[in-house]
């Protein structure tokens, strides 16, 4: 697969608009033996987020990997699943798919190459490029059942906060809240 690119605009002394870098993806994680690699593109602070002319520093300088974003903030990443990703996994004692994870987030999720399964609770279905998640807080995982193809997904993830009947369901539940410990490359 290509190198993940990321262009970021900015403004000059006279306010015009400028490119301030086009370059690779200024930041990676490598899971399960490379088998994921989650390109890290940006991430913001709480909304809404300051505008300057320029950044006063790199906004992907935080390791290690952190799932959700921060309190009030946003991400947006690119993953890379190989096959053969899940099968590397530690598996659960619940017997669910060993990626489950659930996050207090709403997430837009849009399939750039290749083929995924998404699993929910008891259901799951099958995306091809082009389709769009939108992810609300759920228990879910990923699955690239393909035997030679990666996938690529592009993730929009924002912080969110369960309401109503959901507040009092998962408030105790295990929610992933932390970072992940694993090799990174910048």
């Amino acid at each position: 697969m290509r190198p993940v690119r990321r262009i970021v605009t900015g403004h000059d002394d006279n306010g015009k608009a400028i490119f301030l870098s086009i370059g690779e993806a200024p930041q990676h994680h490598h899971r399960t033996e490379g088998l994921v690699i989650f390109h890290e593109l940006w991430n913001t602070g709480p909304v809404p987020v300051p505008i300057a002319a320029v950044e006063e520093k790199e906004p992907n300088t935080r390791l290690p990997l952190r799932i959700p974003p921060d309190k009030g903030g946003t991400i947006v990443r690119i993953l890379d699943i190989h096959p053969g990703h899940v099968a590397r996994l530690p598996p659960r004692a619940d017997g669910k798919h060993p990626g489950t994870h659930r996050t207090e987030t709403l997430d837009y999720a849009i399939l750039i190459e290749g083929a995924l399964t998404m699993l929910v609770d008891e259901d799951e279905v099958d995306m091809l490029p082009g389709d769009v998640v939108i992810q609300r807080g759920t228990n879910h995982a990923w699955d690239n059942r393909s035997k030679t193809e990666p996938a690529r997904i592009a993730f929009i993830l924002i912080d969110g906060k369960y309401s109503g009947d959901l507040a009092e369901r998962f408030g105790h539940e295990e929610i992933m809240h932390t970072t992940l410990e694993e090799g990174h490359k910048k």
